[in-house]
């Protein structure tokens, strides 16, 4: 059945039409996904569809019997109990305890967090529609904001099974290729609906590109030809009809339309930093927490020059106090932090800068010591300010475009230990992808605590996993081979009753940095030359890897466009990266082994 039927809608926004002339219909089963950089109307357009925004042209229609159910970007709760606002009896307990929330059922929702509260508003939307239920319309903007990745694996399953219709704003790629059908994107004031998830909308988005980079070539020729033409002199001219003359002046007057964005983000370069030494941060067996209970314990974890790491794990276990500790923020309440002389940290954390209103962006950026200058305003055009909005007030900023105004704060301290607590949130996907490459060619060291698994794919090696459930505190491991190894050792220790799999002791945790692990006792001796063979095998063994891991990181920067293909090969390089750890450890046993036995390795 058809839900909400919008025509010729238009809404624009002081000195710029964000959509005009947009139809859209929306049916039982649709999935579309709205995508756009920030500041294009993805939110106000939902709004539209919901109802609560008043389009200025065009008409919205709403089937009969339809019912609408929005979540907003900023969760607006009544008073109460997170257990009475959400509703919904035992289910709406269930859908609590799957998003994070089991243990707030009972807290009031004025004393939550931003990040609570979106939570708590988002299972307040899944109670009010149901599953079966094809006459719902279901509104979600950045529904997976503050959500872990167990949460994000159910959210997705439930909205994959949801029989009404949807429409989402999320920067998460793996929830539109699983969850969407259509994708709507608006670009410059106009929208272009794409069939299929994130791969095909970037084929469709490449092919449209191509297309308007053609037809300016085009132009581009016939405004000289007809330049050429104009100049040969008066006589030639007169034998030229005047509509043509009036049609060439057009041509060589007109113009293509402008970016929405200048080019891509070349940030290090513009990025000054002090060369890192030796030692970088090193954590000795370090534990914190928060009042009489403990989130991680004897955790020791050295971070060295240009090494990227991943921080993962449930909410709650203790990522952003894990990083906090390593920034300097904050003293643990036992062990020993070791900073190098030389390392200055530049930290991009969620909860944000408070920002004064009235302040104007590029003042802020080049700091209340100096005036303004072109080298404030080159960093603000690759993180796509343009020139009017480096003179805008902090006030009539976008969400995203805080998070870019804060990201161009931090770079400016040009830190070479980068911190990045959940960089995704309210960024859109130009940004994500662009935040990538920016990061790929960083010569820091880079920590990132993100749930978004597309971001963790494309920018860190090895990831620390804090495993956290009810009172005890996390069990903190590094394990080599990036994202995709964290997923495959979550996939083999599932645990009943959860959204997702734990990691708990799914790699031991990783020696101190130029440590050996010690091998394990043999149950016999071995003989000399059966040492000599394993040594020798366990070393081609490790060729064989190394090959095959410097083929597929060859084989990665090729597939950067095809988002299908660098997911697979990165799952590939991480599995290997895994054996490769595996082996080397193997190696190591073996090595002592056979020193112990008084052979030369």
């Amino acid at each position: 059945m058809i839900l909400v039927d919008a025509q010729e809608v238009a809404v624009s926004r002081p000195g710029k039409p964000l959509f005009a002339g947009l139809s859209l219909t929306l049916s039982s089963g649709d999935r579309l996904a709205v995508v756009g950089i920030n500041g294009t109307g993805k939110s106000t357009l939902l709004g539209v569809l919901a109802g609560t925004v008043e389009p200025e042209a065009g008409v919205v229609r709403r089937g009969r019997g339809a019912r609408v159910v929005a979540l907003d970007q900023t969760a607006v709760l009544p008073a109460g109990t997170v257990r009475e606002v959400v509703g919904g009896g035992w289910e709406g307990e269930a859908i609590l305890d799957r998003l994070g929330m089991g243990d707030l059922l009972d807290a009031d929702v004025g004393r939550l967090s931003g990040g609570q509260a979106k939570r708590a508003a988002l299972a307040r939307a899944l109670v009010a529609v149901g599953e079966d239920t094809e006459s719902d319309l279901l509104v979600l903007d950045e529904p997976t904001n503050h959500l872990d990745m167990d949460a994000i694996a159910w959210l997705e399953e439930r909205l994959a099974g949801f029989k009404g219709g949807l429409v989402l704003v999320t920067h998460d790629r793996h929830v539109l290729d699983r969850v969407t059908t259509r994708i709507l994107e608006l670009d410059r004031g106009a929208a272009h609906l794409h069939d299929g998830g994130y791969a095909s909308y970037l084929g469709a988005r490449a092919e449209r590109a191509e297309r308007e980079a053609g037809a300016e070539r085009k132009r581009r020729n016939l405004a000289r030809a007809e330049l050429a033409w104009l100049r040969r002199g008066a006589p030639a001219r007169t034998r030229k009809p005047k509509a043509d003359v009036a049609a060439a002046r057009a041509v060589v007057e007109g113009r293509a339309p402008d970016p929405d964005r200048a080019g891509d983000l070349p940030l290090a370069d513009l990025v000054r930093m002090p060369r890192l030494g030796d030692t970088v941060v090193e954590l000795h067996d370090v534990s914190d927490g928060y009042g009489d209970g403990l989130l991680f314990e004897h955790v020791d974890l050295a971070l060295g020059r240009g090494d990227r790491l991943g921080v993962v794990g449930v909410n709650g276990s203790g990522k952003s106090t894990l990083l906090d500790v390593v920034a300097g923020r904050r003293r643990p309440r036992s062990g020993r932090v070791v900073r190098g002389s030389t390392v200055r940290v530049g930290y991009y954390d969620q909860r944000g800068v408070d920002l004064p209103p009235d302040a104007r962006v590029r003042e802020l950026v080049a700091g209340p010591a100096r005036q303004p200058d072109w080298s404030d305003a080159a960093l603000l055009e690759r993180l796509w300010f343009g020139t009017d909005a480096q003179w805008a007030p902090v006030r009539l900023l976008s969400g995203g475009e805080r998070r870019r105004l804060q990201l161009a704060l931090v770079l400016r301290q040009g830190p070479n230990v980068l911190l990045l607590d959940e960089p995704t949130n309210d960024l859109d996907l130009d940004t994500l992808r662009a935040m990538e490459d920016m990061l790929d060619a960083w010569p820091g060291t880079l920590v990132v605590v993100s749930h978004d698994r597309a971001f963790l794919e494309r920018t860190v090696e090895d990831v620390v996993v804090l495993d956290h459930y009810g009172e005890r505190s996390s069990d903190v491991s590094r394990l080599p081979g990036g994202f995709a190894a964290y997923v495959a050792s979550r996939r083999s220790l599932r645990r009943p009753g959860r959204a997702g799999p734990a990691v708990a002791a799914a790699r031991p945790a990783a020696p101190a940095r130029g440590a050996r692990p010690r091998p394990e006792p043999a149950e016999r001796r071995r003989t000399p030359s059966t040492l000599r063979h394993l040594l020798r095998r366990s070393q081609a063994d490790l060729e064989k890897l190394r090959t095959q891991q410097s083929t597929l990181a060859a084989q990665l920067a090729t597939v950067s466009d095809d988002h299908a293909k660098l997911a697979e090969v990165g799952e590939r390089l991480s599995a290997v990266g895994a054996e490769l750890a595996a082996a080397e450890e193997a190696w190591l046993a073996l090595a002592e082994e056979a020193e112990a036995q008084g052979l030369a390795t």
